[in-house]
């Protein structure tokens, strides 16, 4: 079983990345700064319906920063759904600003509310690094979804991705018999591990995704989608980028070995990377563009490259993983492999 023994190292984002970030709109200015998100007052303790400490404080600010935070944010919030367009953002209001006290990145988490139906929204402040930055726009370019996300300097903006959480799903859904197609479930987990591995996404525990269940006209359908882009190509072991590997997500593992044989298990592989060719050669500049960036940037330890390279040219039986040197050039090296077999 695949396990992070240390905590990762935060890239800073270089000039390329600048760039890259400017030319397709994804920097611009922000109202509010991660570090202004520091000055609370007091943090009180979240707890879950159930009762379980969730690890979350909610925040306390004083009179004076709290009406220009409450505006700030507003701002923010019109900036992730409605390019900015405050006049649409008149109804809204900020419930609540929240802190995740674990992981390394240290969170903000914004609770947005309609005062007309009560329906709420979130959105995330967070520190912004080279690997988390690279992740987000592989997720965007290569996966089924689409993210919205803007970085100003050092803060780094994320939406909320909805879905029931991995281990809830396993806890409340699968093993108390309330999935209605286990198939499709086991099928989109093949899937999802293949996105991952294929574009080195790492650490995808049950903590770590969500899965979203949408009615189809005749069916139940699933989708897996990470959160949670921090171990973007920054590992050793080839275990940490397959989802496969990790104890936490053996119920949706067991689905599948209950329903799928080797054969049905390589056609779904087959047809995610299909899928990953055809994203890539529709959005062929983009991609060549970010990955020209991440080729030449550093997001790990050359030891850690070291090993990864030789398992990687192990796995795939191609020797042209043992001529990168960067973690970025494995990337490339693997997306070149599935536009080549595709």
């Amino acid at each position: 079983m695949p396990k992070i023994l240390l905590k990762k190292v935060p890239y800073e984002i270089d000039k390329r990345l600048r760039l890259y970030l400017k030319k397709y709109g994804r920097e611009m200015k922000l109202p509010i700064m991660y570090a202004d998100l520091l000055r609370y007052s007091e943090g009180i303790s979240l707890y879950d319906k159930y009762g379980q400490d969730t690890l979350w404080i909610s925040l306390l600010y004083s009179q004076d920063d709290l009406q220009h935070i409450n505006l700030a944010l507003k701002q923010i919030y019109a900036i992730l759904r409605a390019n900015g367009d405050m006049s649409v953002m008149q109804h809204l209001y900020v419930d609540r600003i929240d802190l995740c006290l674990y992981g390394n990145s240290k969170p903000f988490r914004i609770r947005v509310v309609n005062k007309i139906n009560d329906n709420f929204d979130y959105f995330y402040i967070k520190n912004a690094d080279a690997s988390r930055i690279y992740g987000l726009e592989l997720e965007h370019l290569l996966s089924p979804n689409r993210i919205s996300y803007v970085v100003d300097e050092n803060t780094l903006i994320e939406e909320h991705i909805a879905g029931i959480p991995g281990a809830e799903f396993f806890d409340n859904y699968l093993k108390v018999g309330r999935v209605e197609n286990e198939i499709r479930l086991a099928k989109e987990f093949v899937k999802f591990n293949e996105r991952c591995f294929v574009r080195l996404l790492g650490d995808m525990h049950s903590s770590n995704y969500v899965i979203e269940i949408m009615p189809d006209f005749e069916d139940i359908h699933y989708r897996i989608r990470a959160i949670d882009f921090d171990q973007q190509s920054y590992e050793a072991r080839k275990s940490i980028y397959l989802p496969q590997y990790f104890k936490q997500n053996m119920p949706i593992i067991e689905v599948g070995l209950k329903h799928m044989t080797p054969t049905t298990v390589r056609q779904y592989q087959k047809e995610e990377r299909a899928m990953i060719a055809s994203r890539i050669r529709y959005q062929h500049t983009q991609v060549k563009d970010i990955l020209n960036c991440m080729t030449k940037a550093k997001l790990s330890k050359p030891g850690s490259v070291a090993i990864l390279r030789q398992e990687l040219a192990d796995h795939y039986g191609d020797d042209r993983f043992l001529e990168c040197k960067k973690m970025g050039e494995l990337v490339k090296a693997s997306l070149d492999l599935v536009v080549e077999r595709n």
